[in-house]
């Protein structure tokens, strides 16, 4: 892989966003001798969502981004999926190893984990923090990102990768373009706590709510709910209400979660269906472009995987256009693919919960393989 000293001289790519999908991006460049700055605005990246789960689509898009060893050293795995009543009734579960076999295994690891990975060998100026996009101008010919601290880059493309609420996608296609709440639910909550003795990743569908909890390193373990019924309140003490008819384990790790100061983050649940990514010398990727429901845990993945498409669509073509038409045209039916899966499982999530309890577990296991199966193939 090259450094960013290899590349310094060629006009770079700029990466509007310095999280997952950026980094990948920035480290996918890299890979294919690209010249590639990054911007962030905040002065650190590693901390927001505690967590992520990792599909075997996800550890596959890591090794070829050369992270292979360091997931194993770092993801604590996840060898296999309950699905629960909220009287913890098990109506069926998955054998992830099984499904993924041993190389892609899935695993659960710790965002700040996944960013230090990502950004370990970039270079020191390879990211900015700190750098607040002000204005972007894009056409066929350049483009250009204006700061707000008065600087303009000059840039052979602007990525954007700056998640649901892009500013770049905003400047290209509108405020609201493509931006819908999730079918599951208007919004959700985050938290980590100690483990109270889950070993594998379980979900818990009640009457008026779905609560996911999977082991971390470390004896802890996310969490992430949400309220299937409108009318809950963005409150810990509303998160604490929804438990109340959930099983011990759970009402445990939400009661730990409360009492701690800044551990549980509430956010809506926003999704992005756009008709295109890219305008002029811009691209949307990861979030920007195709935000989902985390219902099958593809955010992660899919911006993996847009990272390594893109990079690979500019290496071998010595048009840009053309590249980026190759890109969206690679990527556009998987995530569609993703996208309708997620909308089939949101919408089972809001049946009533008795004929919920009678289909999931002939409907659960098929429509994991339904949404998985096509992602076992190399992007």
């Amino acid at each position: 892989m090259a450094t960013e000293h290899d590349v310094k001289d060629a006009t770079p790519v700029v990466v509007v966003g310095g999280g997952i999908a950026g980094l990948a991006t920035a480290r996918a460049m890299l890979n294919h001798d690209i010249a590639v700055r990054v911007l962030e605005r905040r002065s650190d990246s590693s901390s927001e969502g505690f967590a992520v789960n990792l599909p075997g689509n996800a550890v596959k898009a890591l090794a070829s981004l050369g992270l292979g060893d360091a997931i194993e050293r770092w993801g604590h795995p996840l060898r296999r999926r309950e699905y629960r009543t909220d009287s913890d009734r098990l109506l069926f579960s998955v054998d992830e190893d099984a499904f993924w076999g041993e190389a892609a295994r899935p695993r659960s690891i710790r965002r700040a984990t996944l960013v230090d990975m990502l950004r370990g060998c970039l270079g020191g100026d390879v990211v900015r923090y700190g750098a607040d996009v002000r204005s972007l101008s894009v056409d066929d010919d350049q483009a250009k990102v204006a700061l707000v601290d008065g600087e303009t880059l000059t840039a052979r493309l602007v990525v954007a990768a700056d998640g649901v609420g892009s500013g770049v996608r905003k400047c290209l296609f509108g405020d609201d373009a493509g931006v819908r709440h999730s079918i599951i639910s208007k919004s959700s909550w985050r938290f980590v706590a100690p483990n109270p003795g889950i070993d594998c990743w379980t979900v818990w569908a009640g009457a008026r709510g779905v609560i996911l909890l999977m082991p971390l390193e470390g004896g802890e373990v996310y969490g992430w709910a949400s309220a299937t019924r409108d009318g809950a309140t963005a409150s810990t003490d509303a998160l604490v209400a929804l438990s109340e008819s959930f099983p011990t384990r759970v009402r445990q790790a939400v009661a730990a979660a409360a009492v701690e100061p800044g551990a549980i983050l509430h956010s809506p649940l926003e999704e992005v269906r756009l008709p295109a990514w890219s305008r002029g010398r811009a691209v949307l990727v990861g979030d920007a472009a195709h935000a989902t429901a985390p219902v099958w845990a593809q955010g992660v993945a899919l911006a993996l995987e847009d990272a390594i498409v893109l990079a690979a669509c500019l290496s071998s073509s010595s048009d840009d256009a053309a590249a980026l038409a190759v890109f969206e045209a690679r990527r556009r039916a998987r995530v569609d693919h993703v996208q309708k899966m997620t909308d089939a499982m949101s919408k089972a999530a809001k049946l009533p919960v008795l004929v919920r309890n009678l289909l999931m577990p002939v409907v659960g296991p098929k429509r994991y393989r339904q949404t998985y199966g096509p992602l076992r193939t190399e992007v």
